[in-house]
């Protein structure tokens, strides 16, 4: 299937159909321009919740997201996307708001340090110590319900499938896990086709993906390896919790997403993998502009809350404008 025509022209009209001539960007002007890039295709005005509220837990900054109306609700841990460098509580706003009403859950977004100032653990061990304090006292959060899960998307996505491996070997019950395009193998030996054949033109390029890793995890072949940076390596997949997996035919992550699924598959977990066809990666900050996304984005929402909230009625309606 061809680039989904409205995921096209919103290419264009932002400029992000692939690499900037000249020089590329230093690292404050790269946040500078991810955090317009969010702003401008999200609502305006932003979707309503119960309450957002930014608190701190585990020594983590975080915005907790409340829905409406208040009562028993699954607890779900957020974790941003950015490529492990950019990225923050304000560029993920809008999709939180949605996770929070469509799932009719406390969502309680990080706002992990990133690299390459931080570099690998440091923004896993961020997110995986808000996750343990949720986990821990979910009926602080979800007032009464007990049910916690995970989500996150790209980056973030890598740090919710290495959290949920984590909480699994320590016998803390997770209920589900959301992840949106994630990445998953850091060592770039996966030989995988999509790397290639989506390398540019997709908003994301593959050696954008290949620059930040290296922000992230360094030179060192052992620790893009490890299981905490690279979930599909991990040495076991059982008895993890129920996945939700998303992923755009345009993205040059899409094969190791399709692996890590097939990877929980082979290992008996509960998986539901999606390919969007048309869609690049990021597609759940475009829901508001782009049919497509929001058909996926309700489709992967609606999914996780039947696993949280198996008993609950239909979810809201979508976030897109008339065409």
């Amino acid at each position: 299937m061809p680039l989904d025509p409205d995921i096209a022209a919103l290419m264009h009209r932002l400029g992000v159909e692939g690499p900037s001539p000249g020089p590329p960007p230093g690292m404050a002007e790269r946040r500078a321009g991810n955090r317009r890039l969010s702003l401008a295709v999200a609502p305006d005005p932003p979707l309503a919740v119960g309450s957002v509220a930014d608190d701190t837990l585990a020594g983590v900054p975080v915005r907790i997201y409340r829905p409406r109306p208040a009562g028993p609700a699954p607890a779900i841990v957020f974790c941003h996307g950015g490529g492990f460098i950019v990225g923050d509580l304000d560029t993920h706003d809008a999709v939180c708001r949605r996770l929070c009403r469509d799932v009719e859950a406390v969502v309680i977004a990080v706002d992990y340090r990133l690299a390459p100032e931080h570099p690998f653990p440091a923004a896993y061990e961020d997110c995986l110590a808000v996750a343990r304090d949720v986990a821990g006292h979910p009926e602080r959060f979800g007032g009464g319900s007990g049910v916690f899960a995970l989500a996150g998307d790209s980056a973030g996505a890598n740090f919710a499938a290495a959290i949920a491996l984590a909480l699994r070997d320590a016998g803390t019950p997770v209920a589900a896990q959301l992840l949106a395009y994630p990445v998953t193998d850091l060592t770039g030996r996966g030989g995988y086709p999509s790397m290639e054949e989506n390398a540019t033109g997709y908003v994301l390029t593959t050696a954008e993906i290949e620059d930040d890793i290296l922000l992230y995890v360094g030179d060192d072949p052992a620790t893009a390896a490890d299981g905490r940076a690279s979930p599909l390596l991990a040495e076991d997949h059982r008895n993890l919790a129920p996945a939700v997996i998303g992923v755009g035919e345009f993205d040059p992550l899409r094969d190791q997403v399709l692996a890590y699924a097939r990877a929980l598959e082979d290992a008996g977990v509960a998986v539901r993998p999606h390919l969007y066809p048309g869609l690049v990666h990021g597609f759940l900050n475009y829901d508001a502009l782009v049919p497509a996304a929001d058909a996926a984005v309700a489709e992967l929402f609606g999914e996780l809350r039947a696993l949280v909230r198996p008993t609950a009625a239909p979810t809201a309606p979508s976030t897109a404008a008339p065409r």
